[in-house]
């Protein structure tokens, strides 16, 4: 892996289904670069939160986008310490949770809200390539709509069966104790929520590099990254946003 601490420059889109490993993925790809990280999915989900307690209905798309707009929401760019405050709390435990996991695509497809998440997120890539250099941004639209011009882009999939054993792995280690089967039906919906909303819907970019994780760990995964960052020559030189 040629590429050391502090080197990239530009933007690295990571976009994929749920249980593909995107976060994990994403930090320790930003921790190995020196570069800022954001979790898109993170910001939807803690607008979902926002959305749950206020009681709103998540089909009211009116009263969705009136939450979203007011919504006291910062979301840490530190790979190595990352928090997502809502009105000053770290919620960053709750907005895994199941409650917010149900909820989260029908809030996501909500325009409105897209379009201001979309926004912000676009601000904050620029602020942080201007002030580190480069950063790592991983959700399902990133190639297509956040970063069209990223520097490189990937497409992170695997089998529907390895992705949910991967999210049950999770939800144990955090405590949620989810069959196998519940958590397979969550990211077969999942998909096709995500996959057929009408306003940014999941898919790769044309100039996406697809990569199959079903039979990779971390490690490999990683692996195939750094070598498409160094086979671009992505660090030591602006990369493009």
């Amino acid at each position: 892996m040629p590429v050391r601490l502090g080197e990239l420059r530009g933007v690295i889109a990571l976009d994929g289904p749920s249980g593909t490993g995107k976060s994990t993925v994403a930090r320790r790809l930003a921790v190995t670069l020196g570069a800022g990280y954001l979790d898109t999915g993170a910001m939807y989900r803690a607008v979902t939160l926002a959305v749950l307690r206020a009681g709103v209905a998540t089909d009211d798309e009116q009263a969705v986008s009136s939450v979203a707009e007011h919504v006291d929401l910062q979301v840490s760019t530190d790979p190595e310490h990352q928090e997502i405050l809502l009105g000053g709390e770290n919620v960053g435990t709750e907005i895994r949770g199941q409650a917010v996991t149900l909820a989260v695509s029908a809030v996501s497809a909500v325009a409105p809200v897209r379009a201001q998440l979309v926004a912000w997120q676009m601000r904050i890539i620029d602020e942080v390539c201007e002030e580190r250099g480069g950063i790592v941004v991983e959700g399902r639209d990133i190639g297509t709509v956040v970063a069209p011009d990223a520097a490189l882009k990937v497409y992170l999939t695997a089998s529907s069966d390895a992705r949910a054993k991967r999210r049950s792995l999770q939800d144990s280690a955090s405590g949620r104790v989810v069959s196998l089967d519940e958590t397979k039906q969550d990211v077969d919906r999942r998909d096709r929520l995500d996959s057929g909303r009408t306003t940014s819907p999941l898919q790769p970019a044309d100039d996406a590099v697809w990569l199959d994780t079903t039979h990779l760990d971390l490690e490999g995964v990683l692996a195939e990254i750094m070598a498409l960052v160094d086979e671009r020559d992505l660090h030591g030189v602006a990369a493009g946003r």
